[in-house]
């Protein structure tokens, strides 16, 4: 089997005036995605979605990935990843056992086109061997806990939102730190307050800071958090500053979580030799797809941290992080957002499998076990612009 044509399509979600809102990542008027496209000579075509300006994804895939895949064997999904990483030094990193990565590839947009080729490579591979793609992983489990991922609501009012989560089945939720009524600590604990009357004492909550504030801040929120038994406090800092986070992590009882914006296992050694998080959150279509996500659970495990995979965007990347919650050992829980995704929950035919208990299932066909809608590429088609406007 080889891989005939590897093709990237931009795609975009706009959000109605209606359920737009501000936060501290600015008010958002759509979600883009890419899909990637792998076709083999064997007539199986794998799936895949990378994070990233669309338009720049499909210049990256059709100029420079493409190439390096074509004529490969998908079941070589080990060697067209450090293909694709080493770029030309490929063969002296294989022959010499050393990574040799292509000083482009390492981080930013051409990872997370890496990503999402390799996670429609992997697609492709266990469609041919005829089983579900977590099992092509390593199977650990046909399910796994989810938490619902939301929580914008302003002062009081996050006591019904949070509440509602709960009332679905879920055992755990998030909220952010910065809601629809702008950054205070007091904002944030009166918000917090009142989620925990939402949801009671028995539901995990964990806060999430996208990364907004100082170490300062961020540790004197945490101080005043402490009290309401707050499960992981969520890139407290930039993800820039892995010194910083540590000494949050240092200052407080609650666990820190972080790793949706790392790439490849090698911004993760840093976290881990800095002692600086908890529970690691790799995201599939930015960490390297599914090849190098199961580097960092192996990775998190030796050092004893959980793995959380961030799973934030296209129905693609949410199947995708499903399986990689269900082959990594590690995982104790997986995202479900709660946002307005339309191209998260109506891109397939088949629907998540997420229990009344907010478990969430493993589908049983092979491959990603998912199938693309027919009217998909045109209820999708990509609006042009930014996905957050200031």
């Amino acid at each position: 089997m080889k891989i005939t044509r590897v093709t990237a399509i931009p795609m975009s979600a706009p959000v109605p005036p209606d359920k737009r809102h501000r936060t501290d990542l600015g008010t958002k008027v759509k979600s883009d995605a890419t899909l990637i496209r792998v076709e083999t000579d064997s007539g199986l075509i794998g799936i895949g979605a990378a994070l990233g300006s669309p338009p720049i994804v499909a210049a990256i895939v059709a100029h420079e990935l493409a190439p390096e895949c074509e004529g490969e064997d998908p079941l070589f999904s080990e060697r067209i990843f450090e293909k694709m990483y080493n770029g030309s030094r490929t063969r002296p990193a294989l022959e010499r056992g050393v990574t040799q990565a292509d000083e482009s590839r390492r981080r930013g947009v051409i990872m997370e086109a890496i990503a999402g080729v390799d996670i429609a490579i992997w697609d492709v591979k266990a469609q041919a061997l005829g089983v579900p793609l977590y099992q092509a992983l390593g199977a650990v489990r046909s399910s796994v806990r989810g938490y619902a991922s939301g929580g914008w609501a302003p002062g009081d009012e996050a006591e019904a939102e949070l509440g509602g989560y709960a009332a679905k089945g879920f055992t755990a939720a998030k909220m952010r730190v910065v809601g629809r009524d702008g950054f205070s600590i007091p904002n944030c604990v009166r918000r917090v307050r009142a989620a925990r009357r939402g949801i009671g004492p028995d539901v995990e909550l964990m806060i999430d800071a996208h990364g907004s504030l100082e170490v300062a801040t961020a540790i004197r929120l945490a101080k005043a958090l402490e009290e309401h038994d707050i499960a992981w406090f969520e890139e407290p800092v930039t993800p820039d500053d892995h010194a910083g986070q540590a000494e949050v992590r240092r200052a407080t009882t609650i666990p820190i979580a972080s790793g949706e914006r790392e790439f490849t296992r090698f911004d993760f050694v840093d976290l881990l030799d800095r002692r600086a998080l908890d529970i690691a959150q790799p995201d599939v279509a930015r960490a390297g797809g599914m090849t190098e996500i199961r580097r960092i659970a192996a990775l998190t495990s030796a050092h004893g941290v959980r793995l959380a995979p961030h799973a934030w965007g296209s129905g693609v990347l949410f199947a995708a992080s499903i399986h990689v919650a269900m082959a990594a050992p590690n995982c104790h829980i997986l995202e479900v957002s709660q946002g307005h995704m339309p191209m998260m929950w109506e891109l397939f035919e088949e629907p998540f499998d997420i229990r009344p208990d907010g478990t969430v299932h493993a589908p049983d066909r092979p491959g990603l076990g998912f199938t693309l809608r027919a009217d998909a590429l045109d209820k999708f088609r990509y609006v042009e612009g930014p996905e957050y406007v200031f």
